[in-house]
C-alpha cells in the first residue's frame, strides 16, 4: 500500500500518525493541498487520505493506480462517490469518534447560555458589578435546566452522546423527526413532529447531517414556532438553519439564545449574518466542538482500521 495524506494539518500537529504509518507501509503527508495540486501529488499513489480536500472524477481519471480513499472525517460530501465507484475505488470514512468532545462542547453551549456565563463575566469584570447596590448581580434571567425539555433532532452516537449528559442535569428529552423520519419511540424517548417539538422544546440541539432534505430544516417559520424563552444549539453542520432568519429571531428576542459551532460558509470569508455585531445571547464556536485531542487521535486509530479492512 502507497499512501499519501493531502491535507494532514487538519488532524493537528499532536496527533501520532504511527497506526496509519504500521498499516500502510509509510505515508507521505502533506500539510495542505489545494485544488490545482491534487492531480500530481497524487499520482502514483494507490491510497490517499483526506479531510476536507475535494477529490473527483478528474482525480480519478488521471490516477488510474488510486483504489482507496480514506476520508478522516464522518461527512463525505467532497467525494465524488458516484464517480469513486465507477472507478471501483472504496471510499472509507471516520464515525463514531466524538461522542465524548461534541456532547461536552454541545452541554457547554447550552449550560453558558442558560447560566448567561459570559454576561455575567463580563459583569464582573467591567464594573458593573462593583456598581451594584446589593452583593450580586441578576440582570440577566438564568434558565434552570432540570425539568426544562431538551429536543435532539439527530439521534445518531452524537445526539445520543447529548442525551445522556442532559438526563444527568435532568431534563427531559424529546427526538424531533427528521424529514422522512417516523415518530415513535427511541430508547425509551418520544420521537414526534418536527413542529411538535419546537412548540414544546426549551432547548433545541441539532445532530443531524446536512442533505436537501435537512438544508434551511431551521428556517423563520420553525424559529416562530419556538418558544421566545427557548435555545437553538447547532454543533452539526452549517446549513441546518437559515442564518439570516436566526440573526433576526434573536434581535427581535423570538427566542432566547443561540448556541453554534458551524457556519454554511467555513471560514466564513466572506461574512456571514450571524457575525454581525446586533445579534445578541449568541455564542459562536470556530467548527471546534470535534477537536479534542483524544477524538482526533481516536480518528487516526479508526483510519488504520478502515485501511486494514480493505487490504
Amino acid at each position: 500500500m502507497k499512501a499519501v495524506f493531502l491535507d494532514a494539518a487538519t488532524l493537528g500537529e499532536d496527533v501520532d500518525l504511527s497506526p496509519i504509518e504500521n498499516m500502510t507501509g509509510g505515508l507521505t503527508c502533506h500539510p495542505r493541498t489545494n485544488p490545482e495540486q491534487v492531480i500530481q501529488r497524487i499520482q502514483g499513489f494507490d491510497t490517499v487520505l483526506v479531510n476536507k480536500v475535494v477529490l473527483g472524477r478528474e482525480h480519478f481519471e488521471a490516477c488510474p493506480e488510486l483504489k482507496t480513499i480514506a476520508v478522516v472525517a464522518t461527512g463525505l460530501n467532497n467525494i465524488d462517490l458516484e464517480a469513486a465507484r465507477a472507478h471501483d475505488i472504496k471510499v472509507t470514512n471516520v464515525t463514531n469518534y466524538g461522542r465524548s468532545t461534541v456532547a461536552q462542547h454541545t452541554m457547554a453551549l447550552i449550560l453558558a447560555l442558560a447560566t448567561r456565563l459570559l454576561d455575567y463575566n463580563r459583569g464582573a469584570r467591567n464594573g458593573q458589578w462593583a456598581k451594584s447596590d446589593m452583593f450580586c448581580l441578576m440582570d440577566y434571567p438564568i434558565m434552570e435546566l432540570e425539568g426544562k425539555t431538551l429536543g435532539i433532532v439527530g439521534y445518531g452516537d452524537l445526539g445520543q452522546g447529548v442525551a445522556e449528559r442532559a438526563k444527568a442535569f435532568g431534563m427531559n428529552i424529546v427526538l424531533g423527526c427528521r424529514p422522512g423520519q417516523e415518530p415513535g419511540e427511541v430508547d425509551g424517548y418520544p420521537r414526534i413532529p418536527l413542529d411538535e417539538l419546537l412548540v414544546q422544546a426549551d432547548v433545541l440541539s441539532l445532530h443531524c447531517l446536512l442533505t436537501e432534505e435537512t438544508r434551511n430544516m431551521i428556517g423563520a417559520r420553525e424559529l416562530g414556532l419556538m418558544k421566545s424563552s427557548a435555545l437553538l444549539i447547532n454543533t452539526s453542520r452549517g446549513g441546518l438553519v437559515d442564518e439570516s432568519a436566526l440573526a433576526d429571531a434573536l434581535r427581535n428576542g423570538d427566542i432566547a439564545g443561540a448556541g453554534f459551532d458551524v457556519l454554511t460558509e467555513e471560514p466564513p470569508r466572506n461574512g456571514n449574518p450571524l457575525l454581525a455585531d446586533n445579534v445578541p445571547n449568541l455564542i459562536l464556536t470556530p467548527h471546534s466542538a470535534w477537536a479534542s485531542q483524544e477524538a482526533r487521535q481516536r480518528i487516526v486509530e479508526i483510519t488504520a482500521r478502515n485501511l486494514a479492512s480493505v487490504t
